[in-house]
């Protein structure tokens, strides 16, 4: 109870030293907790969709997926006679034929995209008495004729639609148009998609080609019969195997597990952060706690000298960080519910409507929270506890304040230059690895190694380093500037600490800038010497070129030649007797003129010809294939047939690694008319001297089909590193919590540094140093501290960066570019946020009472 009471005393009256500590902890926590109570209220919006969009048992075709979507533009479908036989079985109540399609676009009168400006989907469909589960008609009429249709509300308050506007759908099987004449809205959450509905023989036809086909049936059970049971007598009636049959908690799981891989990936990135915020705060709690310890030296040795035990000590210290850990992981848990709110409005702003209806707060959350919370920081603590219980009844007759330990220890450094040079020795057997996959685990222990040896052997470097960064940026100030100087020197363990807290988030960065710049003028790089065309065009969403949109491509005057790309699935059979199913690039001839390709072997035209195909050269390596082997392609949905191997292509590259090429006429030849796919991508060569007219024909053409993209080589590159950038920005800003927590450690070390100086501070005062002096003094020491931990940040990511391109390299990307720009400015700003964390202690400490200050023990 002693123990409890003195803990509780000494925590309170240092309530304002441990705020900074704990807002740590509460940040740290509050992401951890943000991300659940976020995924898990995902989870249980989906579910809700899903419960209530799913019949009781759904018949699909046998290959459909929930996410699918298909390569020929048109869903997998089945037969009016399913639904009739289905209807048949026992224990039917009612049977629905559906249609449904996500390869569509919905256009205004100005060809303005009516879809998801967040990347959800456009689904195009028949409205059925099954949506209503989901959805209701808020105003209008459901579609009852050819020119008649209805949009969701969502998509009509985006773009201003109302009822009488007339609409355009883009499919594959052509355009049409209909007139609004109805609204409605979702009962549940709105997944993020645009929906629109029409009549059922208008979907059938527009959509699926003709009529009497079906993407799905949806049945409802008779009282008194079961979901399972149910699906059995269908089974039965429509003949086990032929279709796909799913209950509705089968339908929910299925489309769950769709939803439910992103959901996981994002949860786990965002706790990857969240550790890395709080593998930073426990160097702030340490920092914190080491100078507690050391400014009540002579306190804890009148403790002991009175007779309290080294455990006691002890115990007392851990407790003290027991109260933090517990008081900064409860604002924590808060804070997070506060955060997955914020973040449901974030997605609600770009179309995914999270209602606060549906927060879910499981009771792991918090208790998730609170343990790691209190753990971490107990953790943190226990050093600066054993350290306290080792100061002995002597201490009570020095005076108070940091003990002698401006060198860092022998064995400390010997143990930290062992790991730095067994992760830099892993970090060098990484970068001349054979394979990629073999040389990523060397890397990930090559970057543990060094990131705990840089943090081990930072008192060490803390010495040499301040001293270079002070020459170059404190000695212009003058006697303040050595002053600074001779502050941050004076503790090196604290300073090292305190700069290692920067150095985690800053490494990070710089490694992630080296990679993605390396990336981006490596696949620069490639396409200068790879790719032959002018023009590129394919959808930013990855649907498939609509058959009109190529053929107004065909058409483009100034154009030399457009060539067809698409992928095709099928099962090959290889000499060496073995199966595999792969996809085929199915190209026109001219596509040797758009992308260079190094042959090993052979000629790559002639893959071209009549039953003729390419291989790549590791496929060709391992099943034993070679220029004239002749393979077995099972074309899925069509016939089988036999073609000659005619090329073998390199695979040291990163364009079209690995492709199989054949003619576009070979897989027609063998694929049913509508099992042949749309075009994915299309490439266009201009007339000589014609490239800029060819440009502006191309995009003239494709006005009218907003959802392409016509690219020159300069628009490709631009789109490429516009789309990493984001990415970067999007870590960057997750690591910005990582790094607010640092600077949350250099405020707390310099406002607790002040205090443990204020009879220094005094006597400066007293001999004629200013206010104005004494905070320019301080705010040089954070800006050195900063300088320096920025400097073993950004010199320890570059080299993992460094490393990561040379693996790869081994991948096709081949070029190193640090980006000397983003490197230099993080290392200025970080000189900025050792200014700004110094503004309240360097504030603080210019209003001392000079007189008090002298006086004070």
């Amino acid at each position: 109870m002693t123990v409890l009471k003195t803990s509780m005393r000494n925590f309170f009256a240092h309530k304002g030293r441990m705020a900074l500590s704990a807002v740590a902890v509460l940040l740290s926590v509050a992401f951890v907790c943000g991300t659940l109570v976020f995924t898990d209220t995902m989870n249980t919006t989906f579910d809700k969709l899903f419960a209530v969009t799913s019949a009781d048992v759904t018949v699909s075709p046998k290959n459909a997926k929930p996410d699918d979507r298909p390569q020929t533009g048109m869903p997998e479908t089945l037969p009016a006679s399913a639904l009739e036989k289905a209807r048949a079985a026992t224990g039917v109540k009612s049977a629905e034929g559906g249609v449904s399609s996500s390869s569509v676009t919905v256009v205004n009168a100005e060809n303005e995209n009516m879809g998801s400006s967040n990347g959800g989907p456009t689904l195009a469909g028949n409205w059925t008495a099954n949506e209503l589960k989901a959805m209701e008609i808020t105003s209008g009429h459901a579609p009852r004729g050819p020119t008649e249709m209805m949009v969701d509300s969502d998509t009509a308050d985006k773009h201003h639609l109302k009822i009488g506007d007339e609409l355009r759908t883009i499919a594959v099987t052509g355009d049409f148009k209909a007139k609004i004449t109805g609204i409605t809205s979702f009962k549940v959450t709105n997944p993020g998609a645009a929906i629109v509905y029409f009549d059922t023989a208008t979907a059938q036809r527009e959509l699926l080609g003709r009529t009497g086909l079906f993407t799905s049936v949806s049945l409802t059970a008779a009282d008194g019969v079961s979901d399972e049971q149910l699906k059995q007598n269908v089974a039965a009636k429509l003949g086990a195997g032929t279709y796909k049959l799913e209950t509705a908690a089968e339908a929910k799981d299925s489309n769950r597990d769709s939803v439910g891989s992103f959901l996981d990936v994002m949860k786990y990135a965002m706790l990857g952060f969240a550790g890395i915020a709080f593998l930073v705060g426990i160097f702030l709690i340490i920092n914190t706690f080491s100078m507690l310890v050391a400014q009540r030296t002579r306190e804890i040795g009148l403790m002991r000298a009175i007779g309290s035990s080294r455990k006691q000590v002890n115990r007392s210290v851990l407790v003290e960080a027991l109260l933090l850990g517990f008081f900064g992981s409860v604002l924590g848990v808060g804070a997070g519910v506060g955060l997955a709110v914020g973040l449901m409005k974030i997605m609600g702003s770009m179309g995914l409507e999270l209602s606060t209806d549906d927060l879910t707060v499981k009771w792991t959350t918090p208790a998730v929270g609170m343990l790691l919370g209190i753990v971490v920081t107990v953790l943190a603590a226990y050093l600066p506890a054993r350290r306290a219980g080792k100061i002995s009844p002597m201490a009570a007759l020095r005076d108070a304040g940091t003990p002698a330990d401006g060198k860092a220890g022998l064995v400390r450094a010997i143990i930290g230059l062992v790991l730095t040079g067994a992760g830099a020795a892993c970090l060098y057997a990484a970068a001349h690895a054979d394979k990629a996959s073999s040389g990523s685990g060397v890397l990930g222990l090559g970057v543990v190694l060094t990131l705990i040896g840089f943090v081990v052997i930072g008192p060490l470097l803390a010495g040499g380093v301040v001293r270079v960064i002070s020459v170059l940026v404190l000695r212009m100030f003058g006697p303040v500037g050595r002053m600074a100087e001779r502050n941050a020197l004076r503790n090196p363990r604290r300073t090292g600490a305190t700069g290692a807290a920067l150095m985690i988030g800053l490494a990070l960065v710089a490694c992630l800038s080296v990679v993605g710049s390396s990336m981006v003028a490596s696949a620069t790089d490639e396409l200068d010497k790879s790719v032959g065309a002018d023009f590129i065009v394919q959808a930013g969403n990855g649907q498939p070129i609509v058959p009109q949109a190529a053929d107004a491509l065909r058409r483009t005057p100034g154009i030399a030649h457009v060539t067809d790309y698409k992928s095709v699935n099928a099962k090959i059979t290889t000499p060496d007797g073995k199966t595999s199913s792969e996809d085929l690039s199915a190209a026109s001839p001219t596509y040797t003129q758009d992308l260079r390709r190094e042959t090993l072997s052979g000629k790559l035209s002639e893959a071209y010809g009549k039953d003729a195909m390419s291989l790549g050269e590791k496929f060709a390596k391992d099943h034993n294939a070679k220029v004239g082997s002749t393979l077995t392609v099972a074309f899925k949905g069509g016939r089988t047939a036999h073609l000659k191997v005619a090329a073998i292509t390199s695979d040291d590259t990163n364009v079209d690694k690995g492709a199989m090429y054949l003619n576009v006429t070979t897989a027609e030849r063998y694929l049913p008319a509508d099992r042949v796919p749309k075009n994915m991508i299309m490439f266009a060569k201009a007339e000589d001297g014609k490239a800029k007219e060819a440009y502006a024909s191309l995009k003239a053409a494709l006005k009218p089909y907003p959802q392409y993209k016509v690219q020159d080589q300069t628009d490709f590159k631009k789109d490429l590193k516009d789309q990493i950038g984001q990415l970067l920005n999007i870590v960057y800003g997750l690591l910005a919590l990582a790094i607010i927590v640092a600077v949350l450690g250099v405020v707390n070390t310099l406002a607790l540094s002040v205090v443990e100086r204020t009879r220094e501070i005094g006597l400066m005062r007293a001999i004629g140093l200013s206010r104005r002096q004494l905070r320019r003094m301080i705010r040089l020491e954070s800006v050195v501290i900063a300088l320096f931990g920025a400097l073993l940040g950004l010199g320890l990511g570059m080299s993992w960066g460094t490393t990561a391109q040379k693996l790869l390299a081994l991948e096709g990307l081949g070029v190193l570019d640090i980006p000397w720009p983003t490197i230099i400015t993080v290392f200025v700003g970080s000189a900025f946020v050792g200014l700004f964390a110094a503004l309240v202690p360097a504030f603080r400490a210019g209003r001392m009472n000079v007189l008090g200050a002298i006086a004070s023990e």
